[in-house]
């Protein structure tokens, strides 16, 4: 049998893959070395959060939010250097996280940790603070969508506050203009 590695991309990390095929009759199994991992380019050294995803970063290791437009992200920021994001769209991305959940999903990720701060980040005058407890999507027909008539940083900090059972003065807000952000 021969046996061929790979190293596969997942989550901005390099992992060896042994891919194998059946060998013919007759064939004889051939040993071989497995070839050293190699070191993720500086490039996949980053911990990628689109629309809809949290996820965490070890020290040291920025996160991208790609393409923040409409959107808002939140960091949080461990005592142990860590960072823990969730990059919240106003509409649900197909299999991802909606407004109204992404704050829980968030704060389950942290778990008892010690948190030094949370800074959220983005499109402030787009969000409604609301939009943490009840997607627009939740809305039906008939019912008002609330929509934001001017940048509420002091709601949206709280609503961030207690969906991560946080502190109201561990939370900052910064409007930011569009484009992709990278938190170091």
């Amino acid at each position: 049998m021969r046996a061929k590695i790979v190293s596969v991309a997942l989550s901005g990390a390099l992992l060896p893959v042994v891919l194998t095929s059946i060998p013919a009759a007759g064939a004889v199994a051939e040993a071989r070395d497995r070839p050293a991992a190699t070191a993720p380019s500086a490039a996949a050294a980053l911990v990628r959060i689109t629309e809809g995803q949290v996820a965490e970063a070890r020290p040291g290791v920025p996160i991208l939010y790609p393409s923040v437009t409409s959107c808002l992200t939140v960091t949080v920021r461990l005592a142990d250097g860590r960072k823990a994001g969730a990059h919240a769209s106003l509409f649900q991305v197909p299999g991802e996280y909606r407004s109204d959940a992404i704050l829980a999903a968030l704060k389950q990720r942290v778990g008892h940790r010690t948190v030094r701060a949370v800074e959220v980040r983005g499109a402030v005058g787009a969000w409604h603070p609301g939009y943490f407890t009840k997607a627009i999507e939740a809305y039906g027909d008939g019912e008002t969508v609330p929509f934001p008539t001017a940048p509420d940083p002091d709601g949206i900090a709280r609503a961030v506050a207690d969906g991560l059972g946080q502190p109201r003065g561990r939370v900052t807000v910064q409007d930011v203009p569009d484009g992709d952000m990278t938190v170091t």
